[in-house]
């Protein structure tokens, strides 16, 4: 390759074209300023009005995508295929959901100022160690980032220093959120067992029912969907994403130029874990509980299914495709819930087979179908012609 080429390739790519800052500031400024308007200013009655049971569910979507975006970070560009990021969106969701617990105050059922309510009716005595602090909103946040970061540090570690990939590093991280899930289901634990933390009031002194929270727990969720996926797109266009492309296609060969592949996967899987749990910390505000489901298995598989859907390797398909489903996953489990599983597994298997690239490659897949098949009529047209 000419030198003038790599030196191209070695520049670090900007964030968005001028098209694609054109089109991230228009969606943005639809979802932040006409979405909440919509909710705010017409009357109940008109058709411009946004239900205000609305708002949370579109907070919902936009966390999703969030957490969306964190598994294509390491799956789409570093071929880690984690069935484990319900987990960490779990335990961001905890963290939230142990800040929530502790604003309750004397407002619970059995008026205790120092303990939640559920570890009232187990007999506990005192408040466990692990949570002091999460009187304190900014402790609350820093545990946000540092527990599900510090667990994938741990684990990824061990895993990509040991070389484990492709399936195994799968089964790992599904063992993983398995094993949480067991541990998180007892009493004795001390976050609620199988009924979760619920029951929640205020969130910074303001009532998390009033119609005002919820908009601007919905605002944070869009922000920060834009922050996450600009962080994500400068990240893949670093030079750390093109070492993970390369870790993705031809993991020895990157060993053998002397790159650390321990190292970069390690980043970002640690990165993943982090926006994963920032999505399960907005998540758990805007629906009311956080429960040990969370970290079920089927959630995880789930989440990848939203990548594959919306279109691996793109960050903007895998946040489509988590909102796409989402959207379908909310209108079917009302009319036909038998069926969303079967909708569910058929839009994955439709999907690896006649749609790899996911639901944006469509109109790329379209207009290669039509570049051949109009390659394919003038070499017919010139062959007949020749005759």
């Amino acid at each position: 390759m000419p030198k003038d080429e790599l030196l191209q390739l070695a520049k670090p790519r900007p964030l968005l074209d001028t098209r694609g800052w054109a089109m991230f500031l228009g969606l943005g400024f639809i979802l932040i300023v006409v979405v909440p308007l919509l909710n705010m200013l017409p009357a109940g009655n008109s058709a411009l009005h946004l239900p205000d049971y609305l708002v949370p569910l579109l907070g919902k979507y936009a966390c999703y995508a969030i957490l969306a975006l964190s598994l294509d970070l390491v799956w789409g560009y570093a071929g880690i295929l984690s069935l484990g990021h319900g987990a960490f969106f779990a335990l961001g969701g905890y963290c939230m959901g142990m800040y929530l617990m502790r604003q309750i105050g004397t407002r619970g059922v059995y008026g205790n100022a120092e303990l939640p309510d559920f570890m009232v009716f187990l007999n506990w005595k005192e408040l466990p160690w692990y949570w002091q602090g999460f009187d304190s909103f900014p402790f609350a946040m820093l545990m946000v980032v540092v527990v599900p970061g510090l667990l994938a540090l741990v684990l990824g570690w061990f895993a990509f220093r040991s070389r484990v990939t492709g399936v195994y590093i799968s089964i790992v991280t599904q063992a993983m959120t398995f094993a949480l899930l067991l541990a998180f289901f007892r009493n004795d634990m001390g976050f609620g067992g199988n009924n979760g933390l619920t029951d929640f009031k205020d969130i910074l002194g303001f009532p998390i029912q009033a119609p005002s929270t919820r908009i601007a727990l919905y605002i944070a969720s869009v922000v920060l969907l834009g922050i996450c996926f600009l962080a994500c797109r400068y990240v893949t266009g670093s030079k750390l994403g093109r070492v993970l492309l390369a870790v993705r296609d031809a993991e020895s060969r990157v060993r053998f130029f002397g790159y650390s592949v321990t190292n970069a996967k390690l980043v970002a899987f640690v990165m993943s874990a982090v926006l994963a749990g920032i999505a399960g910390a907005l998540y758990v505000p805007q629906v009311g509980i956080i429960n040990p489901g969370e970290f079920s298995p089927a959630n995880s598989i789930e989440i990848a299914i939203w990548v594959a859907v919306g279109g691996r390797g793109t960050l903007y398909g895998a946040a489509l495709g988590g909102v796409l489903i989402n959207l379908v996953k909310t209108w079917l489990t009302g009319a036909a819930p038998d069926l969303w599983l079967f909708v569910l597994g058929a839009l994955f298997i439709v999907s690896t087979l006649l749609f790899p690239k996911g639901v944006v490659g469509l109109a790329g897949q379209f207009k290669a179908w039509r570049a051949q098949r109009a390659a394919y009529q003038a070499a017919s047209s010139k062959a007949g012609g020749g005759e």
